[in-house]
């Protein structure tokens, strides 16, 4: 018997769609390349191109690449793909592909198309995945099919480091119909219960020996032996290629994007929440992305700091810097000048308990503005404040905890900063800064 979609080993390939598989998959639809063999678009270049070997015309491409977008993102099962493919190849009046002649021969080629860009697509997003969780060992894991390949099968648990050369060619799928599947671990522990096997550290020997017949590693099949997804910045070539592209298939792609980027700044908010509550409620923790959201590295501060090196602050042009405050105030003068003097695209500061989010941006050549107007205004926010303490209308508490906030918010008004802030705000804050800055 073998396996189906309704596997639990299979499912998660083929029945749950995540973000990074559909951005790669949606990052070809704007290079659909007319073939007549499968093998006239090679390796890599399957990155960012989507063909189905005979088709030729484009409004038949373009209809077989969104049978297979829905089958991604909706989920669909092989069924569902094969009638939406009759359905265009009747439209179409499309003639003399493989496999047309009989039912055995259509039932294996949808199967083929449908496989292989779900399996190639879930192949790349698992692999951006990877990549950006840092993990420093990979491992090998066997689909569990009951009529293995004995290579593949040989290779279950094998555990090494990200950077090892056997990826560049053994990172499945390895073949037509493969479901293997690669893991992240950050050590031995966690590679044992990811099901890496103790000592299985090095690939066995002839790894990379080239098999005359397929021009491939043994156990792989011809133009199989790569990376799926490696040559592919899924971000960058959405956005570039959704300025291309309809507006029906553009704003999905859009949408992908704007998604991603939340799901890893989310990531990096609970992080550094996370990791200085378990470390005290006054440690402070940054981490830097790059800018589409991708962690690059974090580090732990000392109460209510975080000091850079030289080298962490010349990474940070262009970049996000995320980190906590523990007393859940705005961005402070020393926050504002790293996202000036450092041209960070963005800053943000999370409060510890997750009432607030604060973010800024300082925009190019405003630094000098920044340092005049900063004093001034910030003395016009105090005398407001204390008056208020006086007058037995606020605490000191709370004036502490929303000093910032009103002086940012003074500032993007002025046009020194562009500022912003999710969470609730007092309503006398509010009245605050109307009487500071009337509307």
């Amino acid at each position: 018997m073998s396996a189906s979609t309704d596997d639990p080993a299979v499912a998660g390939v083929f029945r749950r769609p995540f973000d990074e598989q559909l951005a790669f998959f949606r990052g070809k639809l704007g290079n659909l390349v007319p073939t007549e063999r499968w093998d006239d678009i090679w390796k890599a270049a399957h990155d960012r191109a989507f063909m189905v070997a005979g088709a030729a015309k484009a409004d038949l491409l373009a209809d077989l690449a969104a049978a297979v977008d829905n089958a991604i993102a909706e989920g669909e099962t092989l069924d569902d793909f094969r009638k939406r493919f009759a359905a265009i190849v009747e439209k179409h009046g499309w003639h003399g592909w493989t496999g047309e002649a009989t039912k055995a021969g259509r039932a294996w080629r949808t199967r083929i198309i449908y496989q292989t860009n779900l399996a190639t697509s879930y192949a790349a997003g698992r692999l951006a995945q990877l990549r950006d969780a840092g993990f420093r060992y990979w491992v090998y894991r066997h689909s569990g099919a009951e009529h293995p390949r004995l290579q593949h099968l040989a290779w279950d648990g094998l555990t090494l480091p990200a950077n090892h050369p056997f990826w560049q060619t053994h990172y499945p799928p390895n073949g037509w119909g493969c479901r293997c599947r690669v893991v992240g671990a950050n050590g031995p522990e966690t590679a044992k219960l990811a099901g890496g096997k103790p000592g299985y550290t090095e690939p066995p020997a002839g790894w990379d020996a080239i098999d005359p017949k397929t021009g491939e590693p043994v156990g792989i099949d011809r133009g199989w032996g790569y990376m799926p997804g490696a040559t592919s910045d899924l971000v960058r070539e959405i956005e570039r290629k959704a300025a291309q592209l309809p507006p029906a298939l553009a704003d999905p792609l859009k949408e992908d994007v704007a998604m991603r980027f939340r799901t890893r700044l989310r990531q990096a908010f609970d992080e550094v929440v996370e990791r200085a509550v378990a470390d005290g409620a006054k440690i402070e923790y940054a981490s830097l992305l790059d800018a589409d959201g991708a962690k690059l590295w974090i580090k732990g501060g000392a109460e209510s700091v975080v000091e850079f090196t030289p080298d962490e602050l010349g990474q940070m042009a262009g970049k996000l810097v995320v980190h906590n405050h523990p007393g859940a105030r705005s961005l402070s003068r020393a926050d504002l000048l790293l996202a000036a003097t450092r041209a960070l695209r963005r800053i943000y500061a999370v409060a510890n308990d997750r009432s607030a989010i604060y973010a800024a941006t300082v925009e190019s050549g405003r630094l000098e503005d920044l340092l005049r107007w900063y004093g001034a205004t910030e003395q016009r926010v105090s005398a407001i404040m204390w008056r208020r303490i006086g007058a037995g209308l606020i605490g000191r508490a709370d004036a502490e905890r929303w000093h910032h906030h009103v002086l940012n918010v003074l500032l993007a008004r002025d046009g020194v900063i562009k500022y912003r802030i999710i969470g609730a705000v007092p309503q006398w804050v509010e009245e605050v800064i109307r009487e500071l800055y009337p509307d």
